[in-house]
């Protein structure tokens, strides 16, 4: 089996999938960060494919990073600035499964979790 990555966005505020948040995926390497690919979600909160892909899979360290200002001004906030403009998530994948990594948001606060 293939390692790959997949993300989600769920605004927990309003109920629903975050859809058009764009998002960035970048491999860390000490201070380094090298862009990997751009992605923006769809209507069920998901990128349309893998931000990462079996075939570009390596075990590494990595971060995501979550245009949030852009997706809540998109939804009416005008607060200026922003509580939450971007979110960076820091992440290591150790081994080739499938990594998951989702983003539960709100206005004023997030969490994530290695998801399935």
């Amino acid at each position: 089996m293939a390692g790959y990555l997949t993300t989600h966005v769920l605004d927990t505020a309003q109920g629903h999938p975050a859809h058009g948040m764009a998002i960035t995926l970048w491999r860390v390497a000490g201070e380094a960060r090298d862009l990997l690919a751009e992605a923006v979600t769809n209507a069920d909160g998901r990128t349309d494919a893998p931000i990462m892909p079996e075939d570009a899979f390596r075990i590494g360290s990595y971060e995501l990073v979550f245009q949030a200002g852009d997706y809540f001004r998109a939804q009416g906030f005008r607060d200026d600035p922003l509580f939450l403009e971007r979110i960076p998530i820091r992440f290591g994948m150790n081994e080739a499964v499938h990594y998951h990594v989702p983003l539960l948001l709100s206005p004023f606060g997030y969490s994530t979790y290695r998801g399935s």
